[in-house]
């Protein structure tokens, strides 16, 4: 557990000084994701994130409500925490495509209920089991959401929000897009980094090689290194509704992969 989430994570000044120079992208340029951050590039939907939409009236919630996330087979739906009462959903159209959905669940007394889908961005050539770094592919699976920050001020989460000038994003994209505004806001994925630590942090329990610095980030028009981007103002709701204490994690893949 976090012993303050509540307060900005320390940010040594070596650490923030080796970022601000490398960092260019997902996992940033000399890091082992390379590069480049991505966008949804579709037309933004009209309503931001949803947490907990209306709870159904009580004799139609068995009935309008899951007691398991969709599209989740049995081998994805094991690897998510019992205690898990918020995840982030996000299925990619095919194993080789840019192009995702994402959509917060939020687990009730009834069962899971659904958010907005958001259109979303994941990496380049799509997903894989094996991420390695420089793959241009996201890791599947399910894993923790734990920190977050970038070069704007919180808006009002209650993860724990490194806010500084490390989180820049110079450079163009795959499709030639500016990269600029990618980091305003991001969500550190749990994919070989130790949790409780800012974004910017580059420990690599899995290795160097094993890739890292997966992250949500605000999209920008193209596909991403690894990441998965949404555009800003849904950044921001999503910041503002993931909570701690309801020990939230993403569930990310191609929807094939998912189904297992």
């Amino acid at each position: 557990m976090i012993a303050n989430p509540h307060r900005p994570l320390p940010r040594p000044r070596a650490l923030l000084l080796a970022a601000s120079l490398l960092l260019t992208g997902c996992g940033g340029a000399a890091a082992p994701d390379g590069a480049g951050a991505g966008a949804d590039g579709a037309p933004p939907a009209p309503a931001a994130v949803s947490a907990a939409p209306s709870t159904p009236a009580p004799g139609a919630a068995a009935r309008t409500v899951p007691q398991r996330i969709p599209g989740l087979g049995p081998r994805t739906w094991s690897q998510v925490p019992g205690d898990a009462r918020q995840a982030v959903v996000v299925t990619g159209r095919g194993k080789n495509s840019p192009l995702s959905t994402v959509v917060l669940y939020r687990r009730t007394a009834t069962g899971w209920q659904a958010g907005e889908h958001r259109p979303a961005h994941n990496a380049l050539r799509g997903w894989t089991d094996h991420h390695m770094g420089g793959d241009l592919r996201s890791p599947i699976g399910v894993y923790t959401l734990s920190d977050a920050g970038g070069l704007l001020p919180d808006p009002g989460t209650k993860l724990p929000y490194d806010h500084g000038r490390g989180f820049r994003s110079p450079g163009t994209g795959f499709e030639g897009e500016s990269l600029e505004g990618s980091f305003d806001y991001v969500v550190a994925i749990d994919y070989n980094r130790t949790p409780g630590v800012s974004p910017l942090d580059w420990t690599r329990p899995l290795g160097a090689g094993r890739g890292g610095g997966i992250w949500f980030h605000v999209d920008h028009g193209g596909p991403t290194h690894g990441c998965v981007s949404i555009a800003e103002r849904h950044m921001r709701e999503l910041l503002r509704t993931l909570d701690p204490a309801l020990h939230p994690v993403v569930v990310m893949g191609d929807h094939a992969s998912l189904a297992r």
